[in-house]
């Protein structure tokens, strides 16, 4: 099937070069070559694309109000194709993964080799033209992949555990996810939060800043050596590139081995929090691309943990939600909206760390 892109960025030069690279591809055609954001509404309504390339900073309109546009009323996949060095751009591109860009690449910085640019870009059009979008969550909440009170483990079932840790990873449509669960915990939410999200090393580096602003939780990367003892009431991200480990009261910021390409992963957060947290952890995995997260899920489950798991009909990836599910490793299977409202109500039977 042929692969129908429109691509929008203001610059003559580069969209040239991203149009020629995509048409090196026989599967991909490109319907389209735009400007501004105002452009790529019209023309996304009126050739419904499989996919469009957009760059953040337009005339007329910018990507973020043309994404969000587009996500409301004629959903498509977007690729953002932006710069990573601006603060600005980079709080422009979370903000249109929140709310419901697909993925993001970094335009080429002139220090890679061409052909090593040209193979992401045509991959990763490739792979995010195939993910079936939604026009926001609250649309698709249904009773999909929710399970019956007579069938909750009993670390479910039971209010009586007092938990101590929330640990959360995602992936792919991840950040529109995090910002809804977090803002659902309020601002009174007592116990740590561990969070692992992949996103590209280059753009994950005001990731944590621009979440801060995005709930009433403080929200900072995690540096090695820090107290959990001191985290109680905030979110503690993972920094890019760096795995996140928590050991003996301390958190650990590491620059071991990717696991299934990631690095974040997190398999290697959940295994660590099984491990020290045991029943007392809170594992939660959300949409995303892959199977990072099922292992280290299915380990916080059998140490006794509480795991809960993104359904389907919510997720905008639901591969390790999926993966997770089919190992067994889900204690319970939500919609992402009551996600965060059982987080919030768990954390009124436990106690602080």
């Amino acid at each position: 099937m042929t692969i129908r892109v429109i691509v929008v960025e203001d610059s003559l030069t580069m969209r040239k070069r991203l149009c020629e690279v995509l048409t090196t591809d026989p599967q991909i055609e490109v319907v389209a070559e735009l400007e501004d954001g105002k452009q790529a509404i019209e023309a996304c309504q009126r050739l419904r694309p499989n996919l469009m390339t957009l760059d953040m900073m337009l005339p007329v309109m910018s990507g973020l109000a043309a994404t969000e546009y587009i996500m409301a009323h004629c959903p498509t996949p977007i690729l953002i194709v932006s710069s990573s060095t601006n603060r600005g751009e980079l709080f422009k591109t979370y903000e249109a993964l929140a709310a419901g860009a697909v993925d993001v690449l970094e335009k080429p910085r002139g220090d890679e080799t061409d052909d090593e640019w040209e193979r992401q870009l045509i991959s990763t059009v490739k792979l995010v033209s195939k993910i079936k979008v939604i026009t926001h969550p609250r649309a698709r909440l249904g009773h999909l992949g929710r399970v019956s009170s007579k069938d909750l483990t009993p670390a479910v079932a039971s209010q009586q555990t007092k938990y101590r840790v929330t640990a959360i990873g995602a992936s792919t449509g991840g950040p529109a996810a995090i910002v809804h669960v977090l803002r659902s915990l309020g601002p009174a939410y007592p116990l740590p939060v561990l969070l692992v999200l992949h996103i590209g090393e280059a753009f994950g580096k005001a990731f944590a800043d621009w979440l801060d602003g995005q709930t009433a939780l403080r929200v900072s990367y995690a540096r090695d050596g820090d107290l959990m003892s001191q985290a109680s009431g905030r979110v503690i991200m993972a920094p890019p590139g760096r795995h996140l480990v928590v050991n003996n009261g301390k958190l650990h910021v590491t620059a071991d081995p990717e696991r299934h390409s990631c690095r974040p992963s997190v398999d290697v957060l959940f295994e660590s929090v099984a491990a020290a947290y045991g029943s007392t952890g809170v594992g939660c995995l959300l949409t995303g691309m892959g199977r990072d997260g099922a292992a280290g899920l299915l380990a916080m489950k059998q140490a006794g943990g509480l795991t809960l798991v993104q359904d389907e009909s919510t997720s905008v990836v639901f591969g390790m939600p999926r993966e997770a599910i089919e190992r067994g490793a889900a204690c319970r299977v939500l919609p992402l909206d009551e996600i965060g409202p059982m987080l919030a109500g768990l954390s009124m039977a436990g106690t602080q760390p």
